[in-house]
């Protein structure tokens, strides 16, 4: 293992409160996002990230006051998306205390923001999230998903992902539409087959439930290793996955 793995909760947010579902849906509410930063820095994060997950549907930019109050708590990086259409949105973001932003249907729909979003900040504050479901008519078995996994697109999610890398993106996140909060496992296909084809560094996101799928996301490729309701509905404790990954004998931070 050349880089240590990071612990990175992850705060989906609407109407400012954290929320979490299962497959994009069934939205249940998990806290204030400035307590839950606090209580996941002490509780050992690597990083955070912070989703607007409804940014983009209602059309507007990320909510600026709720970054800058968890930029006053976090003592650790953390990202923001939702919303971030162009340079000015991610400015503005980064401005307000984030230390990396990531992008997703904007930068799907004008793939140049990636290019120009590196340039203006440096790849490693460029994440691009890849939403991406099943479907057999792709020739790598997954389709891209946009707008919060509303909307299909019909493109292939393993070709996107070699597209971003190709922009220089320091970051790609892809969440599996299959695998969101339902603590069944990370969609390790996907993981594997995006290793295979970039050099960023691969975010695991979407269905850890266990201790064991925080090792197989590893053993897949994945470097960062994203989770939500285990960590806000205190189902495992991030001390326990570093204790259980280094027992494994697994490098992390």
């Amino acid at each position: 293992m050349d880089q240590p793995i990071s612990i990175m909760p992850c705060m989906d947010m609407r109407d400012g409160r954290v929320v979490k579902g299962v497959h994009f849906v069934d939205i249940k509410d998990a806290g204030d996002p400035v307590q839950c930063a606090e209580a996941y820095c002490r509780a050992g994060a690597d990083e955070l990230a912070l989703l607007d997950i409804v940014a983009t549907v209602e059309g507007r930019g990320t909510m600026l006051d709720v970054v800058a109050r968890v930029a006053e708590v976090a003592t650790v990086p953390f990202t923001v998306g939702g919303g971030i259409s162009d340079v000015a949105s991610a400015a503005a973001v980064l401005a307000a205390g984030a230390d990396k932003v990531s992008t997703s249907s904007a930068a799907f729909r004008r793939p140049e923001v990636i290019a120009e979003m590196i340039e203006e900040f440096g790849p490693d504050k460029v994440t691009v999230a890849i939403d991406v479901d099943r479907n057999d008519a792709m020739a790598s078995g997954y389709e891209v998903y946009i707008d919060g996994g509303r909307t299909a697109t019909g493109a292939d999610a393993i070709e996107w992902a070699k597209k971003v890398d190709g922009f220089g993106a320091g970051v790609i996140l892809p969440t599996s539409k299959a695998g969101d909060g339902a603590k069944t496992g990370y969609d390790l296909p996907v993981i594997r087959a995006m290793k295979d084809v970039v050099s960023a560094t691969i975010v695991a996101s979407g269905g850890a439930g266990e201790l064991e799928h925080f090792y197989d996301a590893v053993e897949a490729g994945a470097t960062v290793l994203l989770a939500a309701s285990v960590f806000h509905f205190n189902m495992i404790q991030i001390s326990e996955v570093k204790d259980y990954l280094r027992n494994r004998g697994v490098s992390v931070k």
